[in-house]
């Protein structure tokens, strides 16, 4: 039986996630904010929540924790509007909350048999695909989340080999944190980002450890 474990199952894809999981025969652990008391932002919330699952194996690790709007700040349109704090509230939220998340997660993959740790990174966190400008605080974070995943992949491989380590972009999806922003964009449902999701992690191999990939399994340029 698969072993999964959802970080930031409360929400919209996280939840989404487990419920297809569960659905697939797989036996999940869920850790949220709102349920479990999870503080990605704080260390000592990780650990506390993370270490009674040490002993436990997982065949798949999935972070699916991030915000847009953190403390009523919303993303920026202009480089005039960035704010140290606001920055810094993005950079904990999506960049070093979802790092230390990993850090203390590494632990729980078998080295003996395919495993994969995968986070839900944005494509507006593509360097090579911002055409727009614009959300300052939330590209940038992304962006930080990326290069994270790149150096824990080239890391994990020296003592996994077998594991895959993965940046994903799960598509516009209809949930409460996209909302104010969708407009005339397309969404899908989280039921079916969630399908998406797992569709290109099973697609994935030891080879693809380290990448960016879209909702479709397409590469996205960094």
């Amino acid at each position: 039986m698969t072993q999964a474990l959802i970080i930031g199952a409360s929400g919209g894809i996280g939840s989404a996630l487990a419920t297809q999981l569960r659905g697939q025969g797989a036996h999940v652990t869920t850790l949220s904010r709102r349920d479990d008391g999870l503080d990605i932002t704080d260390e000592a919330s990780i650990t506390h929540h993370l270490t009674p699952l040490q002993g436990q194996l997982f065949d798949l690790i999935v972070i699916a924790t991030g915000a847009l709007e953190i403390a009523g700040a919303s993303p920026e349109k202009t480089i005039r509007q960035i704010s140290a704090q606001a920055l810094m509230d993005q950079f904990a939220v999506n960049a070093i909350g979802p790092a230390l998340v990993m850090k203390h997660a590494l632990p729980l993959l078998p080295k003996d048999r395919r495993a994969v740790m995968a986070a839900l990174s944005a494509r507006v966190g593509s360097i090579g695909d911002n055409r727009l400008g614009g959300w300052y605080g939330y590209r940038a974070a992304k962006a930080a989340l990326n290069q994270m995943i790149r150096s824990t992949a080239i890391e994990l491989a020296r003592s996994h080999p077998q594991a895959i380590c993965l940046a994903l972009h799960p598509g516009t999806v209809a949930t409460e944190f996209t909302r104010k922003y969708l407009g005339r964009h397309p969404a899908v449902p989280p039921t079916e980002a969630a399908q998406n999701i797992l569709r290109v992690i099973d697609a994935r191999t030891a080879d693809d450890s380290g990448g960016f990939y879209d909702w479709a399994g397409t590469p996205v340029p960094w």
